[in-house]
This record gives structure tokens, sequence and C-alpha cells, in this order.
């Protein structure tokens, strides 16, 4: 399956045993798969169906599903609700012996609110059944357009976030070309560092100043850092060229990236590191960010 975006909008409409339907799905962010529908009285059967079919081709979005419905080319039925009438006519004959009034005609008694209803004729079981049938396909067709505009919508994420990650690479690259970390500038600084140290006057013990000059040698060392960038921008681009599903495990790597971002810029002692590494935290906030659009 290709990578999907989790944003998506499909419209379909149709026609079955004399009502015209439309279906309309969209799909937004979420942790998980969240599925509300909004179905018609006498839809209700649908409900299950329906959202089995969602969870057998999405697995994360908020998901609205929505279908209405309009009956065309059916005569409308006219019932009188028998109860109704029955309770009316009751009670004028008992208003009838307490005072003198004129009988209520037919049309009095139809016109009063109850008694007279009107409503769609009701259908058989097959009737039904196959009306049902062609508005879950017609659902299907909605659904498999959701479906490929949210994988539309991946591709051009992926293109999105393959040139961020050419570019997280490139600025990696340049930490580990700049010459702050040259061995002879690293000896440099910290000849300056324990030069200033001297210089105080303050009585130093020599294993002592050995301990922290071997530390501050080792705080300049972003090798370690670097190696990791590089495996996750690997494994950045596997995932971007595998299967659908990579968001988690996408948002996942940019934590990574920030996390070592961060130790380079707080182990830098070079202002050119320093300022590359903010370049990264920008680089690397809008990676994270397109990845929460990732399924």
């Amino acid at each position: 399956m290709a990578i999907q975006s989790m944003t998506g909008f499909a419209r379909h409409e149709g026609d079955a045993s004399g009502c015209r339907f439309v279906w309309e799905l969209r799909s937004v962010n979420g942790k998980g798969l969240d599925i509300r529908l909004r179905l018609p009285a006498g839809f209700e059967a649908l409900e299950q169906p329906v959202r089995k079919a969602v969870a057998g081709v999405l697995t994360r979005g908020n998901v609205q599903v929505a279908l209405s419905v309009n009956v065309t080319g059916a005569a409308v039925e006219a019932v009188v609700n028998d109860e109704a009438l029955e309770a009316v006519i009751g009670l004028v004959e008992r208003l009838g012996k307490r005072i003198d009034a004129r009988k209520p005609t037919l049309d009095g008694l139809l016109n009063i609110r109850g008694v007279l209803e009107f409503r769609d004729p009701e259908l058989s079981d097959a009737e039904r059944a196959e009306r049902d049938g062609a508005v879950l396909d017609g659902f299907a067709t909605a659904l498999a357009k959701l479906k490929s505009m949210r994988i539309s919508e991946g591709a051009a994420l992926t293109r999105v976030l393959g040139e961020q990650i050419d570019r997280i690479e490139a600025l990696t690259l340049a930490v580990e070309a700049d010459p702050s970390r040259n061995p002879d500038a690293i000896r440099a600084r910290l000849g300056e560092q324990v030069k200033a140290l001297l210089e105080t006057g303050a009585p130093l013990d020599r294993d002592r100043l050995h301990m922290e000059a071997a530390l501050i040698a080792t705080k300049a060392d972003l090798r370690e850092e670097i190696d990791r960038l590089k495996a996750h921008v690997d494994a950045a681009r596997a995932l971007l060229s595998g299967d659908a599903g990579a968001g988690r495990r996408l948002d996942f790597i940019a934590q990574e990236f920030n996390r070592e971002t961060n130790t380079i810029c707080s182990k830098s002692n070079a202002a050119s590191v320093t300022a590359i590494g903010l370049d990264l935290k920008v680089l690397i906030d809008q990676f994270r960010e397109q990845v929460q659009n990732l399924e």
C-alpha cells in the first residue's frame, strides 16, 4: 500500500429503489482511526458494514461519514392514526352531551394534528435489501475516492519530506566538515581554556586539571551525534520509500533528529556549529509538522 495522507474528501451520488442518496466522507489527522457516522432514519443497519469497510482501508485519521437520502418517484401514503381518531371522536361525544354544538366534519377531523399522517410507502424486506445494497455500493465508491485522494496527498507529502531529509543530511555533513571540528582546532581551543585557568593564579591540582581537559575534549567531539543523524536520515528515507503506515515511525525519527541536534548545540563551543544546529532545529520542526499529516 502506498503512503497516505490523513486528510481527504470524497462525495458520491446515486439512485436506489426510488431514492436519491449522497455520501460525503471527510478525513483529517488523528492519533488512531476514529469513525463518526451520520445516517438518516431507516438506514441504521448500514452502520456496521460502513465501519468495517472504512477499517479495512484506513488505519489512522478522524473520518466523518454522512449519508443523506431523498425519496423520488414514490407516491406518499396518507395514513389515519386510528388511536388519535378514536380519542378525538370520544372527546366530541363527551362534549356533545354538555354543550350544543355541530358535529365535526370529516375534513375537520382530518385537519387535527396527529389524526392524518403522510409517510413514505413501506418497503418489503426484499426491496429494503436491494436499496441498502445499492447504497452500500455507492459508499464503496466514495471510500475508494477518499483513499485515492489520501494517496495523492501522501505522494505530495512524500516529495516534500524527501526534500527536507536531503536538507537535514546536508546540514549534518556541514557540521561534520566544519573547521572547528579539526583536531588541531580542538587542541587550540583546549589550550586557550587551560591557559585561562592557569592565569587566574588559583592553585590547580594537576590530576584534576587533566580530568577537566579530557572532559572538555570529549564534549568537543560530535562524532557520535553526527553518526546517529546520518543513521536516522537513512531510516527516514527507507520509510518514505516503503509501505503505508509510516507516520508514527517517522514522527519518532523526527524526535530523534531533534534529540541529536540539541546535543550538538549544547556540546558545541564553536559559533559556526551552533548556527548550523539552529538551522537544523528549524528544519526538523518543519519536518515533524509535515509528518503529522501522514497515516
